[in-house]
């Protein structure tokens, strides 16, 4: 009698890999970038990955040495116009001279720092000294100089450096002023841009008003909220950055760049569709679920349109409003600078010029990622 012997058993199946092995899909990784603002580089992942090597090539060649050539013909004109263009006092500084102009602000700024930190490092020795003569006094039973040489190893440790003001401290304050002002116009933009979306009474009474005020000058504006700030904002000390100027400059910047993201909510709310609505009334949702709900999620592509729109026109307009309030920023080194009035002057004010339109660019940007997170469209501006 012949025996079946199965071969399955004592065996060990062999186990699957846990570890999925990773796999470059250019396709993928091209979309990434273009949603995230880098569209300059899907060419390059999509060669990476061995698609159409030659027409990725010839798109990676055609988006470089375009530019690169453009930016060489505006670099020779500008050349010829410092050859040429002189007035009685300034003329058109070189490229040359304006990357001199450059290098001396970053070694002042540079300067600068080292400065401070001298300055701080300095205190803070003088405050360990007053604090081992406190000791020493304590020691000693006389508390009266305890107190004392604590209170100076304090007062040492709080003072506040008030050196001059760089270039990229400027920078920074610009970039508070606009992100204050554009907050401000995002919180009264969008709710009023919903309400008027909502209600068409709303709309009607408000549309007349928007369009009153929204081709209004930043100039024209600044001494209406030059009274407000100083009515209702106190002076703070000197060392502080959240100065009146810095407020009437923000507020300068919500009166302008907040028509775009009102105006574009309401027309997102206004456009969702009614069929949305008529499922909010059936499921009974209340006036802020239908909101949060329903209408939000459905107008969100037109309100970040506003909010991208509004940050490009703060950008803007912030020069113009930190010259007139004299706030501590890219609009007073401006000023500054063309109060010195010399060719030296002008090349820094070139400079700032680059970096004005540099910083917009980058903050549109930012906004254009966060627009496209939300809607399906492919925008490339």
């Amino acid at each position: 009698m012949s025996t079946v012997t199965n071969t399955t058993e004592g065996t060990v199946p062999k186990k699957k890999s846990s570890r999925k092995l990773f796999k470059y899909n250019p396709n993928r990784v091209a979309h990434t970038l273009d949603q995230l603002g880098l569209g300059y580089f899907s060419p390059i992942a999509r060669l990476i990955g061995g698609d159409e090597p030659r027409k990725q090539f010839r798109e990676i060649t055609s988006n470089t040495f375009l530019p690169m050539l453009a930016f060489a013909i505006f670099i020779g004109i500008w050349g010829i116009c410092a050859q040429f263009v002189v007035s009685d006092s300034t003329r058109i500084p070189s490229p040359a001279q304006t990357w001199t102009a450059w290098q001396g602000m970053v070694d002042f700024a540079e300067a600068e720092k080292l400065k401070e930190a001298e300055y701080y490092e300095s205190n803070e020795e003088r405050a360990i000294k007053m604090e081992t003569k406190a000791k020493t006094a304590e020691e000693a039973g006389q508390l009266d100089k305890v107190e004392r040489y604590n209170g100076m190893a304090e007062k040492f440790r709080t003072k506040v450096y008030q050196g001059a003001t760089t270039f990229f401290d400027q920078i920074g304050i610009s970039l508070i002023t606009v992100a204050v002002g554009f907050l401000a116009a995002t919180l009264l933009g969008v709710p009023i841009g919903i309400l008027c979306g909502i209600s068409k009474k709303v709309n009607v009474a408000l549309n007349p008003i928007i369009q009153l005020f929204k081709p209004v000058s930043p100039l024209a504006w600044f001494p209406i909220v030059f009274v407000f700030t100083t009515w209702g904002i106190e002076q703070p000390e000197s060392t502080s950055i959240w100065q009146r100027a810095l407020w009437t400059s923000a507020g300068v910047v919500t009166l302008c760049s907040i028509w775009p993201t009102l105006i574009n909510t309401a027309v997102g709310v206004a456009s969702v569709d009614k069929d949305h609505l008529n499922v909010a009334k059936v499921l009974k949702l209340g006036w802020f679920k239908r909101i949060w709900k329903i209408i939000l999620p459905s107008s969100l592509p037109l309100i970040f349109t506003g909010l991208r729109l509004s940050i490009g026109v703060g950008w803007m307009v912030l020069v113009a409003s930190d010259m007139m309030a004299q706030n501590q920023g890219l609009g007073k080194f401006v000023w500054d600078m063309y109060q010195n009035g010399d060719t030296q002057s002008t090349a820094q004010i070139i400079i700032a010029v680059f970096f004005i339109g540099a910083i917009g660019f980058l903050l549109d940007r930012v906004m254009l990622v966060c627009q496209r997170l939300v809607t399906f469209e492919e925008q490339t501006i």
